[in-house]
């Protein structure tokens, strides 16, 4: 199966990341640069995990996980080594519109988490819908190299400017040729 791949906003969603571990911690990291909108439901929670989510002020519920603990959320990250309950968090949330990702198991996932850079403005997201998570942190590794220092301020310049300048055929080309001349000074 493949994902399809899409930014959305996490303003104003509530998240729920059951799980206290490495891996809940790795997907809270990633979390934390969209929203701040989590909670977290584990009964175990590591050193680093609970260290990592007080800086962030993220809201831990010491405890297992309970039937009906998903609603009211919008989406749930299940990250724990427990496959039957990666299994009944996903078969709870059918009847409702919450999206599961199941860590580990694209079987009970309505997404997947990408690697994925960020530099201000820039997100940029690789996935191998699962095959092959490795890879897709190897490319990121990669792609990250060839982006240059400067994007994060050309591309607070060019917010500003979009903001300014009367939408039509000038602008588009405007900003094109901007974005071509940056371009070559940077990838030469």
């Amino acid at each position: 199966m493949s994902f399809f791949p899409a930014y959305f906003s996490l303003d104003n969603r509530k998240i729920l990341l059951v799980g206290g571990g490495y891996i809940a911690l790795e997907k809270l990291e990633k979390l934390v640069n969209f929203t701040k909108e989590i909670t977290v439901i584990s009964k175990e929670v590591s050193d680093e995990f609970l260290a990592f989510a007080t800086e962030h002020n993220i809201i831990i519920e010491q405890r297992a996980y309970e039937i009906g603990d998903i609603n009211g959320f919008d989406i749930v990250i299940v990250a724990t080594d427990t496959v039957t309950l990666h299994k009944e968090i996903y078969e709870e949330s059918r009847s409702s519109r919450i999206l599961v990702n199941s860590v580990d198991d694209t079987a009970y996932c309505d997404f997947i988490f990408p690697s994925y850079i960020k530099r201000g403005d820039l997100t940029i997201a690789i996935s191998t819908s699962g095959a092959s998570p490795a890879l897709a942190k190897r490319l990121r590794t990669y792609i990250e190299k060839l982006i240059p220092q400067r994007i994060e301020t050309f591309l607070q310049e060019m917010r500003v400017l979009r903001v300014t300048m009367p939408k039509g055929k000038e602008r588009m080309r405007f900003f094109e040729e901007k974005t071509d001349k940056f371009m070559e000074k940077e990838f030469k």
